[in-house]
């Protein structure tokens, strides 16, 4: 697909996933003056009509669009995450493809896939199971909304693609401890106890679970090349394929950081999802997708970037 002439709505544009899918789309053809980024503030996409508005003339729809968090945020406000993610991502499909949208690319949550899913995790295992229990409201919701892209391509040829993103991380990420996720939480927490001087830093859990990391402007890149050359009605994963435990990346940040101190695990709080590592064929053979940050590399410039903007 030829980008130079669309229009392009970009839900969650102004966010940190999103400022680098607007660059991406720029340096792939697309015209900034064609591009549309509606902001929460006077856009509530949780209203139909609001919906409706946004994507009228639009060409094509990338859904960014999330109320997400770590485990702290979906602990304290699963209903909230459940209703919010469900409303905004079903009314705007919905909206798009009475408005005759040719192409809705929709970003889905690793937190969609069971609690136990074999490792490294296959698009075709998305439904042997329930997702882990803390997050379980907010993948739901964005789980439903392959069902919903799959019905309308079934019944009305609607074009619309549905993407996974593992764990993403990297410059302008969120940083504020009460609905950061763990590489910017952890950032934070080592700066400010360098700062303070202090000799010890708590953290959540055991260190055991394993997680995958995929740099913004990697996933950025993958959900442009999706826009332009997928059209198939299968989920895909954006990730590294590279698997990490929290344990060593925790070590790892303290490295970046010259942090020295020592680290103390709170065993009574929860671990999340035991294992999370993609499968990420699909996405290399599909549409040519592969990531190409080194994780230490992208762990240096997000470290970077807080220390001279949000510290």
């Amino acid at each position: 697909m030829d980008l130079a002439t669309k229009r392009i709505l970009v839900t969650g544009g102004n966010g940190f996933l999103g400022k680098q899918v607007v660059k991406q789309l720029c340096q792939a053809g697309a015209q900034p003056s064609k591009i549309t980024i509606p902001r929460s503030q006077e856009a509530d996409l949780r209203k139909l009509s609001v919906c409706q508005d946004a994507v009228d003339q639009q060409d094509i729809v990338i859904h960014l669009a999330a109320h997400v968090g770590g485990i702290g945020l979906n602990r304290e406000k699963p209903a909230e995450l459940f209703y919010d993610n469900l409303m905004m991502g079903t009314q705007l499909i919905h909206s798009a493809y009475e408005a005759g949208v040719e192409k809705f690319v929709c970003v889905g949550t690793i937190c969609a896939y069971p609690k136990f899913t074999p490792v490294p995790f296959k698009e075709a295992d998305l439904w042997s199971g329930y997702p882990e229990e803390t997050n379980a409201p907010y993948g739901i919701a964005k789980k439903a909304l392959l069902v919903q892209l799959q019905a309308y391509r079934q019944q009305y040829g609607f074009d619309g693609v549905y993407l996974l993103p593992v764990n993403l991380y990297g410059p302008e990420d969120n940083f504020d401890p009460s609905s950061s996720h763990v590489i910017p939480a952890l950032i934070r927490k080592v700066h400010e106890a360098q700062e303070r001087g202090d000799k010890q830093i708590p953290v959540w859990g055991d260190g055991s679970p394993t997680r995958e990391f995929l740099y913004s402007e990697d996933a950025a890149r993958g959900i442009v090349m999706a826009a332009q050359s997928y059209s198939g009605d299968e989920p895909v994963n954006l990730g590294t394929n590279r698997e990490i435990s929290i344990k060593e990346l925790v070590t790892t940040i303290c490295e970046v950081m010259g942090y020295e101190g020592e680290l103390v695990w709170e065993t009574d709080k929860p671990n999340g999802q035991p294992r999370r590592c993609l499968d990420t064929q699909r996405a290399e053979d599909y549409f040519g997708f592969k990531a190409n940050m080194e994780f230490r590399e992208g762990l240096k410039h997000t470290v970077d970037w807080y220390r001279a903007n949000a510290a």
